[in-house]
Formats: structure tokens, C-alpha cells, sequence
């Protein structure tokens, strides 16, 4: 069988590690591996190379860490202590259809690629890939919870706020684990469908009536909606996890000062399952190299 694809991966962390395996399998990719010098080649099964080593002009692909790229192109990596970037002559000498992969983008990765005409693929932005972390995220809230708290999820009372591709699977485990569950959103067909469920829905305006009581609070909503109110209105004795994205979505200073146990619990697929997280992203990048 001949090598179709020729991927560059620069940085990442443990997922990277079973996406580049299975995009030597099967995307029948050449995968260059960039900053994983501190781990066996048979171990990451990439062809590991430094980056002055490959030549920009036969990649198909570039796929570049979680948090993309730094604001001068510097690369985060994991598995190696050495200073990597991307420059900007170097991607000069990329082919045209060339596609940049990046967990998230910044200003810097956007304009850098728009200047050059690259297709830049933000895969944190896409459906598929939120809904198939929706799993791992959610089993890794159930892992915090059970860690930081000395209560049974079964019976506790647990307020998810948001009923979007997270929000939906953070609340269906927590409630099969025999917690009672209440939901919050601004949405008329959410309301309807977390009824539907067997689980309490409310609308978000009355966020400080229902989190009294409340034993462990989770927020998918990437906006500020646990304010002071609200957090005034929840037991000291706690627990709030919030999966949103940076800043998140709680007031974090204020339940410090309430002394109330606050966890921004970011990455939990790289963290809790590092194995599946890396098969979702290799099959997602697959189906867009090969449109299939």
C-alpha cells in the first residue's frame, strides 16, 4: 500500500500520541513527529524529526497543538524541552493546499494563515469533535466530583447549566448515577427535551432559586452566569466544576472568598482519556484530508 498523506505533527501532548498511530493506520499517512524527542520513536510510532529536517513543500498537513500557536509561532510541546517555532518564511514554502490543523486559533494563527491563503481548521470549533469529547468530558467531571467531594453522587443534588453538545452528556451521566439532576438554559426546545429526559428543567433566570441546596454545580456555558447572586445562594460546603472554555463561566474570586471549592476543569478528554481523545481527532482530520 503507498503512502497517500505526508502530516506534519509539531507539539502535543499524550492524545497526540494515539492520533499519530492511527493516522499512520488509517489515513495510510507518512506522519513526521516534531518535539516528542523525549519518547521512543516505536513508542509514538511517527517518524520523528527535527524541524529544520522536513520539507514544507510535501506536506498535505500540518497539525499543531491543542492550543495552537504562541503570539511569535511558538509551539507548545509536551515531550521535549526544546524551542520550537514555526516561522513565518517556513510556512512560505507550503503548498497551497496545505491544511493547518489547531485545536483553537488565535489572532496570530488566523491572520497567518489568511495572509498565505492556507485553510486553517479550528477542530474545537466543529460539531463533531465537541460532540464526540461530550463523553470523556463528562466522564472526567464525574471523576472530579467523586475526587473533591465526600458525598455519594447518587442522591446529591446537581444543577448542570447549559444543554448544549456538553451539557447534554455531563447531565444524562450524572443523572443515570441516581443524582437529581437539574438543568438550566434559555431555550424553550431544551426545556422541553430535559423534561422529556426525567430530569428538572428551569430557565437560567432563576439560576439563584434553583442552585439552593444545590451539592455540586457544573457550567458548560462559556459566558459569566454564576455571579455573585448566585453564588451567595449556594452551600459552602459545595462543589462547582466549570467545562467551559477560558475565562469559563463562573466568578472565581468571589467563591474563594466564600470559601466555596471552584474547579475550572480544562482539557478533561487529554486528561482522563487520552487514548480515545486521540482516535476522535485522528478519525475527524481523516475524514477532512480524504472526504470520507
Amino acid at each position: 500500500m503507498t503512502t497517500e498523506l505526508t502530516i506534519a505533527v509539531l507539539g502535543g501532548d499524550a492524545r497526540y500520541l494515539e492520533m499519530i498511530r492511527s493516522l499512520q493506520c488509517s489515513a495510510n499517512a507518512s506522519v513526521f513527529a516534531v518535539g516528542f524527542d523525549q519518547i521512543n520513536q516505536s513508542f509514538t510510532g511517527g517518524i520523528q524529526r527535527e524541524m529544520e529536517d522536513i520539507d514544507p513543500e510535501q506536506l498535505d498537513a500540518i497539525i499543531l497543538p491543542i492550543p495552537g500557536l504562541g503570539p511569535d509561532g511558538q509551539i507548545e510541546t509536551v515531550f521535549s524541552d526544546k524551542n520550537i517555532q514555526l516561522t513565518e518564511a517556513w510556512m512560505d514554502r507550503l503548498p497551497k493546499d496545505c491544511v493547518i490543523f489547531t485545536g483553537i486559533t488565535n489572532t496570530y494563527l488566523t491572520e497567518t494563515c489568511k495572509k498565505r491563503n492556507l485553510r486553517l481548521v479550528s477542530l474545537f470549533d466543529r460539531d463533531d469533535v465537541a460532540i464526540y469529547n461530550s463523553i470523556p468530558t463528562a466522564e472526567g467531571a464525574i471523576m472530579t466530583a467523586i475526587k473533591h467531594t465526600d458525598f455519594t453522587i447518587h442522591g446529591s443534588k446537581v444543577t448542570v447549566l447549559g444543554f448544549g453538545r456538553v451539557g447534554m452528556s455531563v447531565a444524562a451521566k450524572f443523572d443515570a448515577l441516581g443524582a437529581d439532576v437539574h438543568v438550566g438554559s434559555i431555550h424553550d426546545a431544551d426545556i422541553a427535551r430535559i423534561s422529556q429526559m426525567g430530569m428538572h428543567a428551569f430557565f437560567l433566570d432563576r439560576l439563584p432559586e434553583v442552585v439552593q441546596n444545590s451539592d455540586i454545580l457544573i457550567n458548560t456555558i462559556p459566558a459569566l452566569v454564576v455571579k455573585r447572586p448566585v453564588i451567595e445562594q449556594l452551600p459552602t460546603q459545595g462543589l462547582m466544576i466549570d467545562l467551559a472554555s477560558k475565562p469559563g463561566g463562573i466568578d472565581f474570586d468571589y467563591a474563594k472568598k466564600r470559601g466555596i471549592q471552584a474547579i475550572h476543569a480544562l482539557g478533561l478528554p487529554g486528561i482522563v482519556a487520552p487514548k480515545t481523545a486521540g482516535n476522535i481527532l485522528s478519525v475527524v482530520i481523516k475524514q477532512i484530508l480524504t472526504n470520507s
